[in-house]
């Protein structure tokens, strides 16, 4: 089993920005993609970006591209999300994800098998 402890959430004005981080622990030796997702009211979680962890391959999401950098500390197994320019249409619960098995890019939430508890991230205008 593997847990993930989201941090870093908060309330912000557009144009700021926020790093998110995720804390892994357990069997993390078993992990081969961990990632990001959001989910706003009303709406379907969304892939936000991912990372394999055998290369160290990062891949985002077109509406945040260029504006928001996925990365990972290998020693303190933790994943993090930079933020920045943000928009309140990034207004959401971000939640982290791992997956083991096959390294590829996924992006489908049925694709991951760990997920932590969210942390809210709240842009306004």
């Amino acid at each position: 089993q593997v847990q993930l402890v989201e941090s870093g959430g908060g309330s912000v004005h557009a144009g700021d920005s926020l790093r998110l981080s995720c804390a892994a622990s357990g069997r993390t030796s078993t992990l081969t993609v961990t990632g990001w997702f959001r989910q706003a009211p009303g709406k379907e979680r969304e892939f936000v970006a991912g990372i394999r962890w055998i290369f160290g391959i990062t891949y985002h999401a077109d509406s945040v591209k260029g504006r928001f950098t996925i990365s990972r500390d290998n020693a303190k197994n933790t994943l993090y999300l930079q933020m920045n320019s943000l928009k309140p249409e990034d207004t959401a619960v971000y939640y982290c994800a791992a997956k083991g098995g096959v390294d590829y890019s996924a992006t489908s939430a049925s694709e991951f098998d760990y997920w932590g508890q969210g942390t809210q991230v709240t842009v306004s205008s």
